[in-house]
């Protein structure tokens, strides 16, 4: 057995299947990414993925470089509504007759619904509205599969853009992942804004200018905040405090 191929097995996520040429790299991929069962997990294969937005990717459905394997089964066995795979081609066309899953709302449906059932306050204006949160990550470590957080943006349910910035990482960078980040490294370089002056940018957007405590004592200031991965991006913004 080829040495190579015995470390990147010691290396290997259980959940995501993410392979790491260090094991401080795959500890520290695990303490960050927090498997949950609650993932979507792939009808073939098994693996973890962070969104539904990632496990499509993965299937072909949203990605020119899917994972072949599942890839070639799903697209002759799976469900493109809700990633379900069977077991054969009959089986999924019952199930393509039952399945009621259709194009998710927009977040302005969303909102509008909401605020009809009290849950939003203030008809889903930009001042007490969700906003939606997004992050780049480029990667660090010697392998360049740490991600580590150089892009915010946040906007509000009718798009407008509320805050966008790039963000200095807090590790250098060894991987700047341009093909899906569109970051380069100027970018990067020009840009004064901290990680943790991004979350505080957020955290003012979030709270609509109050403080936490103000908040559990005035209810429905507190914006809702809704995204993709946003597990993810969270961690991405709260790991300031490592270096504070």
């Amino acid at each position: 057995m080829d040495s190579s191929s015995d470390i990147h097995s010691r290396n290997r996520c259980a959940a995501c299947y993410r392979e790491f040429n260090r094991m401080e790299h795959l500890v520290e991929h695990m303490r960050a990414s927090h498997h949950s069962q609650h993932e979507p997990r792939c009808g073939v294969c098994g693996k973890h993925c962070r969104s539904l937005d990632a496990l499509r990717d993965h299937l072909g459905i949203a990605s020119a470089l899917p994972k072949a394997g599942c890839a070639r089964l799903f697209a002759a066995q799976g469900c493109v509504l809700c990633l379900a795979v069977f077991p054969a081609a009959t089986a999924l066309r019952a199930h393509r007759a039952a399945c009621q899953l259709s194009n998710a709302p927009s977040l302005s449906q969303l909102t509008r619904s909401m605020s009809r059932m009290g849950i939003i306050q203030g008809g889903g204006h930009a001042s007490s509205g969700a906003v939606a949160l997004g992050c780049k990550m480029v990667g660090a470590g010697s392998d360049g599969t740490l991600d580590v957080c150089a892009r915010v943006c946040v906007i509000d349910e009718n798009e407008v853009i509320l805050y966008e910035s790039f963000v200095k990482p807090l590790l250098p960078v060894t991987q700047y992942r341009q093909e899906t980040t569109g970051i380069r490294p100027e970018h990067l370089r020009d840009s004064g804004t901290t990680v943790k002056q991004a979350r505080k940018r957020v955290e003012d957007i979030l709270l609509n200018g109050e403080q936490p405590w103000k908040i559990r004592t005035a209810r429905g200031r507190a914006r809702l905040l809704v995204g993709h991965g946003l597990d993810h991006d969270l961690e991405g913004l709260a790991s300031t405090s490592r270096s504070t």
